[in-house]
């Protein structure tokens, strides 16, 4: 198992113990979904987290993370944060959770 996962894992099980949270398949990886829908993933190089569009652009700025790039096109609402900053995976999952329960019905 890469680092990476292993330390998704540990954030993962935190959000296991809530209401309507899983894990489900998400573009070949494991993705943490309330009432079905992901809001974050691991990936081989870091993680993939669902953001309000301006809180994806904060992290871009600080140089830490980068928007999710998808055939070649910028996704406005998705982060991805590498291993190299893992320090912030809590965080931005936790933002990544509220901001997709808050728009989930």
């Amino acid at each position: 198992m890469s680092r990476p996962h292993e330390q998704f894992d540990d954030i993962a099980a935190a959000y296991l113990t809530r209401d309507g949270v899983d894990i489900g398949p998400m573009f070949g990886s494991e993705g943490l979904r309330i009432r079905g829908k992901v809001f974050a993933f691991v990936v081989k190089d870091g993680i993939i987290a669902k953001l309000p569009e301006d809180r994806v652009t904060h992290w871009e700025e600080s140089g830490r993370a980068e928007r999710m790039i998808m055939r070649e096109r910028a996704m406005r609402e998705w982060v991805h944060v590498p291993d190299a900053a893992a320090d912030l995976w809590p965080e931005v999952v936790a933002e990544a959770f509220a901001f997709v329960d808050e728009i989930t019905p």
